[in-house]
């Protein structure tokens, strides 16, 4: 999930801290209060001078720190990336990937912003690896080669994040609605079934039905 902008040479050596400061305002500071600022508000409220600001700094004291936003997020990617669960799950590869998906959906849901961030090209941090590292075990042993068991991790966390972008952006419409999906469905059911009485598409009319109640 590396940003596209980052430069590679710096992101490397700002998330391994090969070249970073040790004295002063320090990089994990700059990257929690980054990392508040965006689960309070979105990746776009991300800006170095906000999160100096965040801190009572300058904002060039945190250049010192990190070169930019794009190497800042790749770090905040990398850092989030280790809150995930990483104990022995017994029951099988079945089990483990299913520990594996609830960890991921759980990162999401606590900290949307991860879903704005591309996931073209991986972030390289610490992080990220060990993540990656214990994600890919759910698989091994299961008679898969190598670029099979990453394209079915690949696959699963590609269908967690589809879910929990939809679960993220269903909240969202009813904090800007006020309205539940139960109070849509209930405002909507009495015109949809007038119109659709008797149905003009007979194979998702009972579809519909049974998504309304």
């Amino acid at each position: 999930m590396a940003t596209e902008r980052s430069d590679p040479a710096r992101a490397l050596a700002v998330l391994w801290r090969t070249g970073v400061p040790r004295k002063g305002l320090g990089l994990d500071r700059i990257v929690a209060a980054a990392v508040e600022l965006a689960d309070a508000e979105g990746l776009a409220a991300v800006s170095m001078r906000r999160v100096a600001d965040k801190l009572g700094v300058g904002t060039m004291s945190l250049y010192t720190h990190v070169p930019g936003k794009a190497e800042l997020v790749d770090v905040m990617v990398d850092t989030v990336s280790a809150e995930t669960g990483r104990e022995d799950v017994p029951g099988g590869w079945r089990a483990r990937l299913a520990h594996v998906a609830r960890e991921n959906w759980a990162l999401c849901l606590r900290h949307p912003w991860l879903l704005e961030v591309s996931g073209h090209r991986a972030v390289l941090g610490p992080g990220v690896a060990a993540k990656y590292d214990f994600e890919l075990r759910a698989v091994d042993g299961i008679g898969l080669t190598d670029v099979e068991m990453d394209a079915v991790l690949t696959l699963v966390l590609g269908h967690v994040r589809a879910a929990a972008r939809l679960a993220v952006e269903a909240a969202r419409v009813e904090r800007s609605t006020g309205l539940t999906d139960e109070q849509w469905w209930a405002g909507a059911r009495p015109v949809l079934f007038s119109v659709f009485s008797p149905p003009p598409f007979p194979p998702p009319s009972p579809i519909g039905e049974e998504g309304g109640e």
